[in-house]
């Protein structure tokens, strides 16, 4: 599998956009395309974050490891999404007291109440979108040895 800008730069935003344009949908404010960015924003944030500093680098280690294949990166993708969802729930739960107090119960419990949550979902499917690798028959962007353009 060959690296490819483009894909480093469009497979992380497919998600925040389908994301905000779904919460776009149930809440309700009057200015849209405000909305719309508040939501994106942080979601990026996050998308952009996990992919550069968490998915990039479990790649690289996997490749010295192992030879990558499509089922490899897809199954990397989809354990990162989910191990994903344990530091944001945590965030969460840290604030989850009275008056964003300490919290009233423990995590483990908390942890499994928010992982019943169906939108939990996404955070699997996330990792899963933004590691799928390319078409075999699609060019990635790379130059064959030999080919170049000087």
């Amino acid at each position: 599998m060959l690296f490819s800008w483009t894909g480093l730069i469009l497979a992380p935003l497919l998600v925040p956009t389908i994301f905000s344009a779904a919460m776009l949908s149930l809440l309700e404010g009057s200015n849209g395309a405000l909305l719309f960015l508040l939501l994106m924003v942080p979601s990026c944030i996050i998308s952009y974050g996990t992919t550069i500093f968490l998915f990039l680098p479990s790649l690289y280690l996997l490749s010295l490891w192992r030879p990558l294949t499509g089922l490899k990166v897809c199954l990397l993708g989809l354990v990162l999404g989910t191990l994903v969802f344990v530091p944001l729930t945590w965030m969460e739960w840290r604030s989850s007291g009275l008056d964003s107090g300490p919290p009233t119960e423990s995590f483990p419990t908390f942890l499994l109440r928010w992982a019943a949550d169906p939108l939990t979902a996404i955070y699997p499917l996330a990792g899963l979108i933004t590691s799928e690798p390319p078409p075999q028959d699609q060019p990635t962007g790379a130059i064959p040895p030999g080919q170049n353009d000087f």
